[in-house]
């Protein structure tokens, strides 16, 4: 599989964990694509070399967390079931369903996660 970087255009490395994070020896084990140029990387679905998402660079991947930290207690509390909490997603995002996964996100769409999430949960 061929992972380009988004910043540069440069092909990823394919890399453990223990070259993204030495001081994690529960994570030396996993794969991930980085280019160390630009500070960028993803990990890969487990088992597997498919990245779960795009490059990202300490921005990017501060923005999909704070999604991430905005989005999934309106699954895991229970609130919704997962799939149904990605299609209310999606319609507030005025995306696909099969497009709608925080780890493809750009900054300004992680932004706009956060704010219709908080939003929703504002009104429950």
């Amino acid at each position: 599989m061929s992972v380009v970087c988004p910043y540069c255009g440069k092909p990823a490395e394919l890399v453990t964990g223990a070259a993204i994070y030495p001081r994690r020896s529960d994570l030396h084990g996993k794969s991930f694509y980085r280019c160390n140029p630009c500070h960028a990387y993803v990990g890969c679905h487990p088992g597997t070399t498919n990245p779960l998402g795009r490059l990202a660079n300490a921005e990017l991947r501060r923005a999909k967390m704070a999604a991430h930290a905005a989005f999934d207690p309106i699954w895991k509390t229970g609130r919704m079931k997962r799939g149904v909490a990605y299609e209310w997603l999606a319609k507030r995002l005025e995306i696909n369903k099969s497009d709608c996964h925080i780890g493809m996100f750009d900054i300004e769409t992680c932004k706009r996660v956060t704010e219709v999430c908080w939003k929703q949960r504002g009104t429950a």
